[in-house]
């Protein structure tokens, strides 16, 4: 007859035991936590995920330690945040690849709007469409008009199929209703020797790689992908106004974490991240990068997030856009 209390009494022994053993834990972040980069070493996502990092390391009074898990477009680096525990020690420096990665690859084994919590973007950054000075086209008009008189006939070169010269041109293309001819390469830096030398008359790259060849008088801007003008090149106008209302299409870093993420951790790391960039030498190092830093509420950035991975759906099932 005392063998029911008993268990109980065992049972919500070892209920406070957890629940102590839990209460003892501390304020977040009580030990390092693991940022990972689903990039190689040295490029601008892992160079970006190094300045905010130390930054909240800083602020956070724990290490964040950079980690690089690179493949498969990112989708190695993600697939290991969405798989982690919920608990804000492992964290996702996401890129815009994070948004057309699900359209673009059918077997993915992880759902970033699902499998992700979204937390804060962390910088913004245009692509410059650019042409080699050789080329008739010193303005966007210039260019559409000649794109409507001969469709078809100018050619783009891009970094391969579902880079993101490739659907930044594509959106270019159904935004201002012209056709333009892919010419894809097996990389950044073949594509863009091709058009330094005019063997393709025009790119539509990262302001990071563009701008100091722009500066060097190697390629002549027409025009940058946002809405805003970029505050690295502030006389260089948008597509927006100079031809093509609406268009607005950024390359991005943003904060992410597992789903399940509790909510007061998600909010403090957003407010972590607001306060960074706007720390004078992070977003000078940010700046450098040509990476404008901006910060967001977690809702915010989340809907910026659904927005994109719809937008770039389109772009890709319209294009008909395959990876090889």
């Amino acid at each position: 007859m005392t063998s029911l209390p008993r268990r109980a009494l065992v049972l919500g022994s070892l209920a406070l035991a957890y629940a102590g053993a839990f209460a003892q834990t501390g304020p977040y972040p009580s030990r390092p936590i693991k940022l990972i980069v689903g990039y190689p070493a040295g490029g601008a996502s892992d160079v970006a995920a190094r300045i905010i990092g130390q930054k909240l390391s800083e602020r956070m009074g724990q290490a964040v330690v950079v980690e690089n898990r690179a493949g498969s477009a990112g989708n190695i680096g993600a697939d290991a945040v969405a798989k982690a525990a919920p608990d804000g020690y492992t964290l996702l420096l996401g890129t815009i690849s994070l948004s057309v990665n699900p359209s673009l690859y059918p077997k993915m084994t992880y759902d970033p709007v699902k499998d992700l919590t979204a937390i804060s973007m962390i910088s913004s950054t245009p692509f410059l469409l650019v042409v080699n000075p050789a080329t008739p086209y010193k303005t966007v008009r210039e260019l559409l008009d000649a794109a409507k008189k001969s469709p078809g006939v100018i050619n783009y070169a891009t970094a391969g199929n579902g880079s993101g010269s490739h659907l930044f041109t594509e959106l270019l293309d159904s935004t201002a209703n012209i056709k333009l001819t892919h010419v894809p390469y097996k990389g950044a830096a073949p594509a863009m020797n091709d058009v330094l030398g005019n063997q393709v008359g025009l790119t539509f790259d990262n302001i990071i790689t563009t701008l100091p060849l722009v500066k060097a008088g190697k390629l002549r801007p027409l025009a940058v992908s946002t809405k805003q003008r970029s505050k690295v090149a502030p006389d260089i106008p948008t597509l927006d106004e100079s031809g093509v209302p609406g268009f607005d299409a950024t390359a991005w870093f943003g904060l992410f974490a597992p789903a399940g993420t509790p909510h007061d951790i998600v909010t403090k790391l957003a407010q972590e991240v607001a306060v960074a960039v706007k720390d004078p030498v992070v977003n000078d190092k940010l700046l450098a990068l040509g990476a404008e830093p901006v910060s967001s509420t977690p809702d915010a950035f989340s809907a910026f997030f659904k927005g994109e991975v719809a937008k770039w759906g389109q772009v890709v099932r319209s294009a008909k856009v395959q990876v090889e």
